[in-house]
């Protein structure tokens, strides 16, 4: 068993640890550790906690992946409800289809029996107020956009932007969750690379999973994680699936401006992530450890 994500998913893996020690599957384990994270109003990147659009409305993004069927559910721009993995998991298991947005996406999280909930935490509205206070054309606020995303994650403590969460299983099944609200002040309606397979997360049970953090429009225009897993498939481990995956955006922007990580496991049973920036970690768990730690991750800087 084995269970990888982004730092900021660490907060859920005593959960998804729990679930794997009982014999639970990795899809309840990636599911149950992401909701953890939503509900987190420390974290201003996902869930309950994140910061509005350009309008003052949380909007969510979410994904899962089955890695043995290569099912796959998605949400997009979900507003009313902060258990966006948990109604990305429902459009997997209960329709014909992999991706809800909008208005048709909380019409079916009411269908499933979620019940509409406050996603506007008090601190994320005081942030969202101080970074428009001032500014009368609220088109500015693309500028500012641009800004924030080139100022979040300069912690070492930290990759904000969004969570991944991958798992292994105790059968050796696979799977892999990826949340978000997305960038703070965003145009309403849009969507990064988490609810785009392939882009901000693929699972694919013979070789391996993949997520992604950071600037989502560069994974979108790069199809970075299932770049990673083609990698792991051609015999790549995951360390150099990451390193892999975040060469091919070279190009796409300056360099400076970039802000890209990915995690990986691969189905090897080898496991890493890397980040174009430096002294970032990412969050384990495996079979001997008495609970989830957080380790460096792989630094590839572009060239």
């Amino acid at each position: 068993m084995l269970l990888v994500g982004s730092s900021n998913a660490l907060i859920g893996f005593d959960r998804a640890i729990e679930i794997l020690k009982s014999g639970g599957s990795a899809l309840d384990a990636v599911e149950a550790a992401t909701r953890i994270v939503e509900d987190n109003p420390d974290d201003h990147t996902v869930g309950y906690g994140g910061i509005p659009n350009r309008d003052g409305v949380v909007e969510l993004d979410a994904s899962i992946m089955d890695g043995t069927t290569r099912r796959a559910g998605v949400v997009g721009a979900l507003v009313g409800y902060r258990e966006a993995i948990t109604v990305a998991r429902a459009v997997m298991d209960r329709l014909p289809h992999v991706v809800l947005v909008g208005d048709g996406a909380a019409q079916f999280a009411a269908s499933i029996g979620l019940s509409l909930s406050e996603t506007l935490s008090p601190e994320a509205e005081r942030i969202w107020r101080d970074g428009i206070e001032g500014r009368l054309d609220k088109d500015s606020m693309l500028d500012r956009m641009a800004a924030a995303v080139a100022g979040l994650g300069s912690s070492p403590d930290t990759d904000a932007g969004t969570v991944n969460v991958l798992a292994v299983d105790g059968a050796g099944a696979m799977a892999s969750a990826v949340s978000t609200s997305g960038w703070g002040w965003k145009h309403p309606g849009r969507l990064g690379d988490t609810p785009i397979i392939g882009a901000g997360n693929y699972c694919d049970g013979r070789y391996g999973a993949a997520g992604c953090t950071g600037l989502g429009e560069l994974a979108v225009r790069a199809g970075t994680a299932r770049t990673a897993v083609s990698a792991m498939a051609a015999g790549a481990d995951a360390a150099e699936a990451c390193r892999v995956a975040l060469a091919d955006i070279a190009g796409l922007c300056p360099p400076e401006a970039a802000w890209m990580n990915v995690v990986a496991l691969g189905a090897d049973g080898s496991h890493a992530a890397g980040s174009l920036r430096a002294d970032t970690t990412y969050a384990l768990w495996q079979d001997g450890m008495s609970g989830g730690e957080l380790v460096p991750r792989l630094h590839v800087p572009l060239e």
